[in-house]
């Protein structure tokens, strides 16, 4: 046998020896490196050898144990919850007695069995990012699967290895690039998924969903059940009416409600606009919003259940401003009801 073929198989033994993978699946892997090595210098050894490469390097980065540790303390996610969101105090007040039901539990020793979140609303009424607070107040890394448009029921449960193209799934992505076994994964817009593989979709949503079988989902790629039980999920949807009924069975369903103009103000003020000068790099005393002028700001295109048009508009008015400073015109800008059609943006 060559040497760089030998020095191949010995490097992915000495890979799979090393990583804290099942021992059943460790043994699997070295039996399959044997057999490449009995083959000798042959094409098909190579073209195994590489096959298995990449398979062993999916196999070592697979979080298999590795978890973070919760921040279980109701006042740290009050903050957060405060720190991100404005009103909604019946959700901040459901996700209080959800993270006091996770640390009872978790005292106890008894395993975790957090019901499974949906937030539903329209678009804008803050969904998604109740979802990073969740896993911001937890402590724990975050990743958003989006399912809208979703069709092929292989994208989240991976190619099986005889296929020349193949990889694991989105879920398999998601521990991998998290890192540990225990993040929170956001299923975004489980109801928008393609309406020609929606059955299936579902079908494998119920499996991740379902805590008496997410013990051992099976990725088609991996070939191993993984133990997903450790993981959070948070799903949201617009509506619930193209959720299948197994899978809506296994949710908690919190409706977000729209904002009121009040309300946008409010979160216009205090939370969209430091935000948006911030990741401008505009200083933030630059740029004055007199109250008279938030009503235009809020409804430049008439009423919207959710917050994404005033983002979109206060982003719009801070880039001019911030080329207008940069290019020496101005010091500093009070905006008003005299001038803040120069400002806005052109929808």
């Amino acid at each position: 046998m060559p040497d760089d073929l030998s020095a191949q198989i010995g490097q992915l033994r000495t890979k799979v020896e090393q990583a804290r993978l099942p021992e059943d699946l460790a043994t699997r892997v070295l039996e399959r490196l044997a057999r490449i090595e009995r083959i000798g210098a042959t094409t098909q050894a190579f073209d195994e050898v590489d096959r298995t490469a990449d398979y062993v390097d999916w196999l070592v980065n697979i979080p298999w144990t590795k978890k973070s540790e919760d921040i279980l303390d109701l006042p740290h996610t009050k903050g957060v919850l405060d720190k991100n969101h404005y009103g909604l105090e019946d959700i901040k007040e459901r996700l209080l007695e959800y993270i006091a039901v996770i640390k009872l539990n978790r005292d106890k020793g008894l395993p975790v069995r957090a019901p499974i979140l949906c937030f539903v609303g329209l678009a804008g009424t803050g969904k998604t990012t109740v979802a990073y607070s969740v896993a911001e107040a937890l402590g724990r890394k975050f990743f958003r699967i989006a399912l809208g448009g979703l069709g092929d029921v292989l994208e989240l449960r991976g190619q099986s290895k005889v296929h020349p193209e193949s990889e694991p799934g989105r879920i398999i992505k998601a521990l991998r690039k998290v890192g540990v076994n225990n993040p929170v994964i956001l299923l975004d817009e489980i109801d928008r998924v393609d309406e020609k593989g929606r059955a299936a979709v579902m079908g494998v949503l119920l499996e991740l969903l379902d805590p008496e079988q997410n013990q051992a989902f099976l990725d088609y790629y991996i070939d191993y059940p993984v133990n997903l039980s450790e993981v959070i999920f948070v799903t949201t949807a617009n509506n619930t009416t193209n959720i299948a009924t197994a899978v809506l069975d296994r949710l908690e369903v919190m409706h977000m409600p729209s904002y009121t103009d009040t309300e946008k103000i409010e979160i216009g003020k205090n939370y969209i606009l430091p935000r948006v000068l911030g990741e401008s790099g505009l200083p933030h005393e630059v740029l004055q919003v007199q109250d008279e002028v938030w009503p235009n700001i809020v409804r430049p295109l008439g009423f919207d259940a959710g917050l994404r048009t005033m983002e979109r508009t206060i982003s719009g008015i801070v880039r001019k401003i911030a080329k207008e400073y940069v290019e020496g015109k101005v010091q500093q800008v009070s905006l008003t009801n005299q001038n803040i059609k120069e400002y806005l943006p052109q929808y």
